[in-house]
């Protein structure tokens, strides 16, 4: 009976025959197997079939197992394969040698089925987590941009004022991690205008106050797009569509929220947005210069953004100018 390819692959790699055997016997109920015996029939595998794991002795001939990790590192399509090294060297500086040589687990040998086993599932479980992770962070950004091309804006907006957010929120001491989910639920921030009828939202003229009401649900429908969170980047993508058009001074919508009622990430996001909104250029307006932008963020202080935000920002204008140059939109 032939096993389904959906099972994960793994390479098994080791210069003895009989290792290589009993590694069949302990994984091969329940993966996919490729076998190698030296480190170049190993590398050539591994970027032929890419697999998922890869089993790896330490002491062969010719490449040692920790010169196959480095390379197996060092080459982009193979670069995120988790290598578990399996060998009889048993001295914590052999770990740390394999472990600074990339390998995210060791197993000493003689090896014990449920040990490996045990290790082989739980390495193959972080790797389709990240699988995931990534595809949710792919649908999010898609989104985000369904949302700008829907405005006549271009998907690089969203690129841009999502790494502004990032810049200013480690400035406002937010950490690495953060920081980072703020950088993936930033474009998500205008996902609601999905739901705004293309006659009031690409309406060349200003919106009378029935269609203002109407562009301004964009908020709450892009809150109600994502769903309710109880924690995580989805969750903070919420909050930053519901109150990214707050303003400090409580005069904006769809809450009239003020100071710091608003969440940080809302305050972080309205500056980002609106500073790359001035400076780019629309079918409907030149792009503003920096300078004039700026100068626009300061006379807002207190009103509409929060005024240590607009120092904080300000004090970032260098790296700020370097991702416009990096995600410059073409002519």
């Amino acid at each position: 009976m032939n096993q389904p390819t959906t099972r994960p692959l793994i390479l098994a790699v080791d210069d003895e025959a009989s290792n290589l055997q009993l590694l069949r016997q302990i994984l091969q109920d329940h993966y996919r197997l490729l076998f190698a015996k030296d480190g170049a029939r190993a590398l050539e595998l591994a970027r032929q079939e890419q697999p998922d794991l890869v089993l790896l002795d330490v002491m062969m001939p010719g490449m040692s197992g920790y010169e196959v990790c480095a390379a197996l590192k060092a080459h982009p399509a193979t670069a995120s394969v988790p290598v578990i090294f399996v060998t009889a060297l048993t001295e914590t500086a052999d770990e740390v040698e394999g472990f600074e040589a990339g390998a995210v687990d060791y197993i000493t040998k003689p090896v014990s089925p449920p040990v490996v086993r045990a290790r082989v599932r739980t390495h193959l479980s972080l790797v389709r987590m990240e699988a995931l992770r990534a595809s949710r962070l792919e649908i999010v950004q898609r989104l985000g941009l369904a949302a700008e091309y829907k405005d006549n804006e271009t998907g690089l907006h969203v690129i841009r004022m999502s790494h502004f957010s990032h810049i200013l929120g480690i400035a406002a001491g937010l950490n690495e991690v953060e920081a980072d989910d703020l950088l993936h639920a930033a474009p998500m921030h205008d996902v609601g205008k999905i739901g705004i009828p293309d006659r009031i939202l690409q309406k060349p003229g200003p919106l009378d106050p029935d269609e203002w009401k109407i562009m301004q649900s964009h908020v709450t429908i892009g809150a109600e797009i994502i769903g309710e969170h109880t924690s995580g980047m989805l969750a903070l993508a919420r909050q930053i569509a519901l109150t990214h058009h707050e303003k400090y001074d409580g005069s904006g919508y769809p809450n009239g929220l003020a100071g710091e009622a608003i969440p940080l990430v809302g305050r972080i996001v309205a500056i980002a947005d609106v500073f790359d909104a001035l400076t780019s250029l629309r079918p409907y307006k030149k792009a503003w210069t920096e300078e004039d932008a700026v100068a626009f963020l300061h006379d807002q202080k207190g009103r509409h953004f929060d005024p240590q935000l607009v120092d904080l920002f300000t004090t970032r204008l260098p790296a700020i100018r370097e991702i416009r140059t990096r995600w410059a939109e073409k002519p």
